[in-house]
């Protein structure tokens, strides 16, 4: 905790293990310390004031208490903690006062959670047993007669006990109907129709209400669609203490859900309006989730809209500064709300005032904290168009009359890169327009043609109507000379970029021209040698009917693959390359794979129908030694629905090519069959994707999980190829709730050492980095860090892409390591190869000549023919 105070886990460690060891003094310190960064869940007061109750004996002592209940029920609305305070403050009720004070905490509780549907009867019943208890020593001795003062006191007492019972019949509470049974027998009169009316309105209410309750009893914490769907419910009801109530009750189970938080104090601003309820939420939100700009910008809002005190707002901005945000774009965010908020506090009638100095001040201070906390954190501004200092201009010149500041602070967002920028120089041109002069405008102009390079003609057109209508002839024709020249110039580099681009593109044409040569010689050259073998057979064998019977061919066994075929040159052979009739064939192979394989060849080819897409769904990644893969398919995918037909794709050659479609009668049963994605075939994950035309639907996209900032989800590198999934979330758990891990395998189901972890909230995986990263996992240290997979670049036009884009864009923890190695292993080894000669020597080896390798020499037909031919 001294190095990271905000380590929530940290804290409950702490707190438990000094209350094991009974260090009640450094106990009341710690618990102290935690409450004054976050919120305690009901459990940690309940604990907290227990102990503190069994201490306090004086009266002294008993205050520190109730002030130690007060904090308690601010945090959370708990039922529990009203009731504890309630039943606590009973037993002060011998001192002055006492009565009054234990019925104005029953009041407040009945306020704050007598409406909860499930836990709000427990209040209202000991509610009525303290006021039965009063009655019962206000009751005059047994015999006696009471006196007209008691007999007051006795009908005072009956009559709130009355009221307490047909308040209460009057709201839906579980239990109800008991409630309103022990009415009828505690009332010596009859209940009157008005309560009995409401009972049964209250009644009506509860059965409506009883469904959500119930979807709330039987959901998996979180809870949070029950807990909308509730909240929905009541919206429409519209009773605003309902409406807070279920809020709250959704936030005391989801305190870390900051769009919770978000709705919740939307409803408060835009509703209720009362300040003590509208700033306490707020207040809380912020503590619960700190990391959310939104929640504390929203937070400076409110405070401004119910005018809380100046020195106050600008405490609150200062903490959220050290809040800890994840991006440096939050910190931008936060600064531009407290500046807004300072600039609505000036009375820009007068010249200068301390409001003005405050604002100026705070620009300043807001430019260099961006440029020297959050570079250097972040490693990038998070305000690259300096948003900030436009603004700042804008103010200096339409409400200060200031266009000499303005004109400094434009400079100095020009020289930070945006100068390229024509939106910039035509934002900077309004400004001076509207409050600047024309020989201002003309010299941006002037300087926005000579600098821009996106939209130079754009510039330029703003400049010459500038000229037509302002201008003197020398002005016209300056411009006239300085816009085509620079035209002149960007025509002349747009026209070298062209050049270079043809030139690439025909560099590639004929790269791939000559390799579609080569092959082509490639391919006659070997059948010029398999016409000479042949004709040698012929020499040596022309006794016998047929060549080829008593030597038999050589096989090549394909790679991946169990079963011998014959080589492609070979087969071309036998089908009478050379006109010669093929031998004649045994009955059957051998092998009955070769014979499925042959068999496989003469099936006609069959088109996959895209009107079928829908009840289809797209096999691969499957092990190429596959037999019968109808079978095996079938017999995984039956499970899903009938499935109407197997389609495997095989080579020309008649070899199971690693995927298939798979048609199923009913949609549903290809919708359920995609739940079989990355199920182990013999030893593969077999991937199943909905089957879809990309040429209809080029943005679709294969790829279920997100390629963008999640700020609940952890990127682990450097695993252990062994490490498993259960051992990775042993670690894990112990710093949240995981709900996912997904380690990362590729095609053939191998570890690659990588993995992601989803925790339930971004505090969690917040709090994991911090402990997690450089931890050691079976002698691997680790790296995490908040998930952010790296954009890729697309290729520039014309270029081939043969290597990775580098990372632009970091996590949010600064510069990340590049998560993924697309570079395939051939492009790995040494980038200068050896040279061989033709004869497969080596002529010139790198390591002892410093002269460049020559080109090869380009070769003909004949070249190759005489090669061949040499023996």
């Amino acid at each position: 905790l001294s190095i990271n105070a905000f380590d929530y886990n940290c804290h409950l460690d702490l707190i438990k293990l000094l209350r094991q060891e009974g260090e009640l003094v450094k106990l009341r310190r710690a618990r102290q310390k935690m409450s004054e960064l976050f919120p305690l869940t009901e459990e940690i007061w309940l604990d907290w004031l227990k102990d503190e109750i069994k201490m306090a004996s004086e009266s002294s002592e008993r205050e520190k208490v109730y002030e130690l209940f007060e904090r308690a029920v601010k945090d959370y609305i708990c039922p529990e903690i009203w009731l504890e305070y309630a039943q606590y403050s009973i037993g002060g009720i011998g001192q002055e006062g006492g009565i009054e004070k234990v019925r104005s905490i029953f009041e407040r509780a009945l306020t704050a959670v007598g409406l909860h549907v499930t836990k709000g009867t427990a209040l209202w019943e000991a509610y009525r047993e303290f006021e039965n208890a009063i009655l019962e020593t206000a009751q005059p001795a047994p015999g006696s007669v009471p006196s007209p003062e008691q007999q007051q006191v006795l009908c005072s007492q009956l009559e709130k006990i009355h009221t307490l019972f047909r308040r209460q019949l009057g709201i839906p509470l579980l239990d109800m109907e008991a409630s309103y049974a022990e009415y009828e027998e505690w009332s010596e009169e009859p209940i009157p129709e008005t309560t009995i009316k409401n009972y049964k309105k209250a009644l009506q209410q509860l059965e409506k209400c009883k469904p959500y309750e119930e979807a709330l009893l039987s959901a998996e914490t979180p809870k949070l669609a029950e807990y909308q769907a509730y909240i929905d419910f009541e919206m429409k009801a519209g009773d605003p203490a309902r409406i807070q109530l279920i809020y709250e009750r959704a936030l005391a189970e989801n305190c870390l859900v900051p769009d919770l938080w978000a709705r919740y104090n939307q409803y408060l601003d835009r509703q209720l309006k009362v300040k003590e309820l509208v700033l306490s939420a707020h207040d809380r939100a912020v503590r619960n989730c700190p990391w959310t700009v939104g929640l504390w910008i929203r937070y400076l809002l409110a405070m401004e809209r119910h005018r809380v005190d100046h020195s106050i707002i600008s405490e609150m901005f200062e903490k959220a500064l050290n809040a800890g945000f994840i991006q440096a774009t939050d910190y931008v965010e936060i600064w531009q709300a407290y500046l807004d908020y300072l600039r609505r506090r000036v009375d820009f009638t007068q010249d200068s005032s301390k409001e003005l100095e405050e604002l100026r001040s705070a620009f300043a201070r807001a430019v260099e904290y961006l440029k020297q906390e959050v570079e250097e954190r972040f490693s990038e501004s998070g305000d690259p168009s300096c948003t900030i200092m436009q603004n700042w201009a804008r103010v200096e010149a339409r409400l200060c009359n200031n266009m000499q500041k303005a004109r400094e602070l434009w400079d100095n967002i020009m020289t930070k890169g945006n100068a390229k920028y024509a939106n910039m120089w035509l934002e900077y041109y309004n400004l001076e327009r509207a409050h600047g002069d024309t020989q201002h405008c003309r010299k941006a102009l002037h300087r926005a043609v000579q600098c821009t390079s996106d939209y130079p003609e754009h510039v330029c057109e703003v400049l010459l109507t500038l000229e037509r209508i302002e201008g003197t002839l020398e002005d016209w024709d300056a411009a006239v000379q300085k816009t085509e020249n620079r035209l002149a110039r960007v025509n002349e580099q747009r026209a070298k970029a062209a050049e270079k681009e043809a030139a690439l593109a025909k560099q590639e044409e004929e790269k791939a021209e000559q390799r579609k040569q080569a092959r082509a010689e490639k391919k006659a050259s070997k059948k010029a040698k398999k016409a000479r073998i042949g004709d040698k057979r012929k020499a040596d064998d022309e006794d016998e009917g047929e060549w080829g019977q008593e030597e038999e061919l050589p096989s090549k066994r394909h790679r991946g693959e169990g079963d011998r075929v014959l080589p492609e040159e070979d087969m071309e052979v036998e089908t009478g390359l050379f006109g010669r009739s093929a031998p004649a064939k045994p009955d059957g192979p051998a092998n009955p794979k070769e014979k499925a394989s042959t068999s496989r060849k003469d099936i006609p080819k069959v088109f996959h129908d895209s009107s079928k897409d829908k009840v289809t769904v797209f096999v691969s990644n499957l092990a190429y030694t596959m037999a019968e893969p109808e079978v095996k398919l079938r017999e995984l995918f039956g499970s899903c629905g009938e499935v109407a037909e197997i389609r495997p794709v095989f080579s020309n050659k008649g070899t199971f090519r690693g995927y298939c479609y798979v048609q199923f009668k009913e949609e549903e049963s290809a919708l359920q069959a995609l739940g079989l994605d990355r199920t182990a075939v013999e030893g593969r994950p077999m991937f199943v994707s909905p089957c879809v035309d990309k040429n209809k639907n080029p943005d679709f996209k294969v790829f279920r999980y997100s390629t963008t900032l999640e700020k609940h989800k952890l990127f682990i590198s450097g695993l252990p190829f062994s490490c498993t999934k259960e051992e990775l979330e042993e670690v894990c758990k112990a710093h949240g709730n995981v709900k996912d891990i997904r380690l990362v395998t590729n095609r053939a189901g191998k570890p690659k050492g990588l993995a992601y972890v989803e925790y339930e909230n971004e505090a969690q995986a917040s709090q994991a980095v911090l402990k997690m990263d450089g931890l050691t996992v079976k002698d691997h240290v680790i790296k995490v860090m908040i998930s952010n997979p790296p954009l890729r670049k697309l290729p520039e036009a014309g270029r081939a892409s043969t290597f990775p884009a580098p990372r632009q864009v970091y996590g949010a923890r600064g510069k990340g390591r590049t998560q993924l190695s697309m570079m395939p292993r051939a492009l790995q080894r040494q980038s200068n190869p050896v040279a061989k000669a033709e004869n497969g020597m080596v002529q010139n080896s790198p390591a002892t000549s410093s002269e460049p390798p020559a080109e090869p020499k380009k070769m003909s037909n004949a070249d190759f023919a005489k090669m061949l031919l040499k023996k």
